[in-house]
């Protein structure tokens, strides 16, 4: 049976130099995609004006909780103790989300209640199967 869970956080969005917005968003984790995490935006966040969704590796956004961490479209460092940045690039341009820490957090240790750090990959059959063989079963 698959594991799918919502986590609603505050963030904040970071336009441009001393302009900032307020936001809900949507942490999203699912076992089905156990090395992935997802950030969705709410409609009136983004420029369409439709539900805009980010997805990236659960092991990015642990290790950006500690320290600058990320390649390509998504970056995530801590701003201090108590927040955490996130940034988004795009073809259209960049959204830099400011998130509260221990929001983070307590989204991460909830998905690793689901599939624990290193068991995202799971037993494969042949590896059960081998197991049962060997037990006799």
């Amino acid at each position: 049976m698959s594991a799918v869970f919502d986590h609603t956080v505050h963030a904040r969005l970071i336009a441009e130099p001393h302009t900032t917005r307020d936001l809900s968003a949507s942490l999203r984790y699912d076992d089905g995609d156990p090395l992935a995490v997802r950030i969705v935006f709410p409609a009136d966040a983004s420029l369409d004006g439709g539900e805009v969704a980010w997805a990236f590796a659960r092991d990015l956004l642990d290790a950006g909780l500690h320290g600058p961490a990320g390649e390509g479209d998504v970056h995530v460092w801590p701003r201090d103790g108590s927040r955490t940045v996130i940034e988004l690039l795009s073809e259209e341009g960049v959204a830099v989300v400011e998130f509260g820490s221990a929001d983070l957090r307590c989204f991460l240790l909830r998905s690793y209640d689901v599939v624990a750090a290193g068991q995202e990959h799971g037993e494969s059959d042949v590896e059960t199967g081998l197991a049962a063989l060997l037990r006799g079963v």
